[in-house]
């Protein structure tokens, strides 16, 4: 079996595990379950110098889901995963804060973020349909880096780091469907990147700040 067939396994296998841990909940006691899709922007924070000199910006478009068990105590646990993608362009940078040369071979870089969380949702105020909440959580992102040269497709790069990550999230409404805003902060230590650009600027971290609109079923 190939290197990229086993992290591709490995991906699924934790991505599985952390979108099925809401539903162990469940199980335990009486709840209040929901399924959420969510869409927005995510920002490479912590390897922002990387990400302008390959893509010309430092973020883009994200989308994923979520399921979410919540207690009658006001606490919850959650689990998800989003995808990010975007294409840039090998560059040549001799070292930080020197001119970046643009080399004309696209570079196409794709990552997928899984989480699980613990959170607490604040009591909502008579008459007020917002509920805010925070959470914490850990789980790993899954990214995956080509380049085409001359046709071909070279510089593959697969890998699964560990991340950590913290929300802050608004819920509206009282019905089955219910609205809101996420904004959730990510750390992706020891994980590089991005043609090689990262270790010219010193950064060895691929989160960032996603901020993201949320659409919550409840049944």
């Amino acid at each position: 079996m190939s290197d990229r067939r086993r992290l591709r396994g490995r991906s699924a296998t934790l991505l599985a595990a952390v979108i099925l841990a809401p539903l162990g909940a469940a199980r335990a006691g009486a709840g209040e379950l929901g399924l959420s899709a969510d869409s927005g922007y995510f920002h490479l924070t912590n390897s922002r110098q990387s990400a302008q000199a390959v893509f010309g910006g430092a973020g883009g478009f994200t989308g994923g889901g979520a399921l979410r068990y919540g207690f009658g105590s006001g606490f919850f646990v959650a689990a998800g995963a989003r995808y990010f993608e975007r294409t840039g362009e090998r560059v040549f940078v001799a070292e930080a804060g020197s001119p970046v040369f643009r080399l004309g071979h696209p570079l196409k870089v794709r990552m997928i973020p899984m989480y699980a969380l613990v959170g607490y949702r604040f009591e909502r105020r008579r008459g007020v349909p917002l509920v805010p909440y925070v959470g914490l959580g850990g789980g790993a992102t899954s990214y995956h880096e080509e380049s085409e040269i001359g046709g071909l497709t070279e510089g593959v790069l697969d890998q699964t780091k560990g991340a950590g990550y913290g929300v802050l999230g608004l819920d509206y409404g009282r019905g089955a469907v219910r609205f809101g805003i996420e904004m959730t902060y990510s750390i992706v230590p020891d994980s590089a990147g991005l043609g090689g650009v990262s270790s010219v600027y010193g950064e060895d971290d691929l989160g960032g700040f996603t901020v993201v609109g949320k659409l919550t079923f409840v049944p």
